[in-house]
């Protein structure tokens, strides 16, 4: 928020009735200008905050991910966003969004549009790489190597009997599905420290 320096205080130049009203002004002049330069210093915590913490593509990776994988992670790192970012654009969440960049969700042709606004990717050409259908399940070698999706997958090996077991009781026979499926992740802290929250929906 900028101010423009001719018409940010141009009461100065107004009589007052009495000192204690401009006292009052004068105080609450003040209070604005800390307030602003409150939330330009949060704004810019935020915004240092964020590009230190953006994911980038796993070079490793590289062999098994489609051409669109490095065309959207090379333009995301140009523009310094995150994948929460990006998903309120879209309109979906970031998980969903993460996952078309890993080739593993198919967008739609609005999601490509709004894709290719965003990223200042060329649409003809962000359409060729996205069309046809994802070859889910190739990016990783299970188990994965890689420490926090091994300990995903260590959950299922720990409470996989139990979630089955949960589920079958409440559902009877059957399966959840991973296409009619939408699944986000949350933060909470607390006195103990930060939780990830992760939520996972699937029809039945």
């Amino acid at each position: 928020m900028t101010l423009a320096a001719p018409r940010t205080f141009l009461i100065d130049a107004l009589e007052f009735p009495s000192p204690s009203v401009k006292a009052k002004y004068n105080s609450l002049k003040t209070a604005i200008r800390i307030e602003i330069t409150r939330n330009r210093s949060q704004s810019t915590d935020e915004k240092s905050f964020i590009m230190s913490h953006l994911a980038t593509l796993d070079t490793s990776l590289h062999e098994r991910l489609p051409q669109s994988s490095m065309t959207l992670f090379e333009a995301k790192a140009k523009k310094q966003l995150s994948f929460e970012q990006i998903g309120k654009e879209l309109g979906r969440s970031e998980v969903a969004v993460a996952a078309i960049f890993y080739g593993q969700s198919r967008p739609s042709e609005e999601d490509i549009k709004k894709l290719s606004s965003i990223l200042d990717v060329p649409l003809p050409a962000l359409t060729q790489q996205l069309a046809g259908f994802p070859d889910r399940g190739r990016v990783i070698e299970m188990p994965p190597r890689e420490p926090l999706m091994y300990r995903l997958y260590e959950i299922v090996q720990n409470y996989g009997p139990a979630y089955k077991a949960v589920l079958n009781e409440k559902f009877g026979d059957g399966i959840m599905s991973a296409i009619s499926f939408s699944t986000k992740v949350e933060k909470e802290t607390d006195d103990k420290g930060d939780w990830a929250v992760i939520t996972l929906r699937g029809k039945w």
